[in-house]
């Protein structure tokens, strides 16, 4: 997720959106027209070329911005992260009491990871192909996210509304099924992302109750 978000959507209606600025036009065409191709072909099955051709530009022309194909799919799980992370923080902030907090924490995560799921699978299922300077990145900022989780859980606890044993364990449950949502859903389900997102939010102030 990069420092300049995007709030674009591409032709296949999937990139990350979020609230930071815009990348400059041909890079943000780039890591779009890689995103389709990810999703469609893989990260492996993917050339530059065929990202080129997308973006309506020359091989050589990706060169100009991005050192590899590599390169691409960390600048594209840069962003969504980034995306991922403003939205948990947002969510934080316009909730009072960490109940409230951790219902629309969930809530916003899940509905995004249905509404995002083409870039949220790239995300996940192609992070092994980043290098590993790239991937200590992407981890640093999941390690951002489930903080914003745990601060939250913890707060709870203290205050007497969670009754939370292992707040970290805890973290991570709550965050991986959201992250599922990604995995299963398609668009013209019998659920809408604003259904699951409600309904996950709700779950999660049942698992977090005294």
């Amino acid at each position: 997720m990069l420092s300049t978000m995007t709030n674009a959507t591409s032709t296949t209606g999937d990139t990350a959106g979020g609230t930071a600025r815009r990348a400059p036009e041909t890079v943000q065409r780039l890591i779009d027209a890689a995103a389709d191709a990810f999703a469609d072909k893989g990260f492996h099955a993917t050339t530059t070329r065929d990202i080129a051709a997308r973006a309506g530009l020359s091989p050589a022309g990706v060169y100009v911005h991005f050192a590899s194909k590599e390169d691409l799919l960390f600048q594209l799980s840069h962003q969504g992260h980034t995306a991922a992370l403003e939205l948990v923080q947002a969510a934080r902030e316009r909730a009072a009491s960490p109940r409230d907090q951790v219902a629309a924490i969930v809530s916003d995560f899940a509905r995004w990871h249905a509404e995002h799921f083409r870039t949220a699978r790239i995300v996940q299922y192609e992070f092994p192909h980043l290098s590993p300077e790239h991937r200590d990145q992407v981890r640093a900022q999941r390690k951002q996210i489930d903080a914003v989780v745990r601060q939250v859980l913890a707060a709870g606890v203290r205050a007497g509304d969670f009754e939370v044993p292992d707040v970290p364990g805890t973290t991570l449950a709550l965050l991986s099924m959201c992250i599922d949502v990604a995995r299963w859903y398609e668009p013209g389900t019998r659920r809408t992302p604003e259904a699951i997102g409600t309904a996950y939010g709700e779950l999660a102030q049942r698992l977090v109750r005294p």
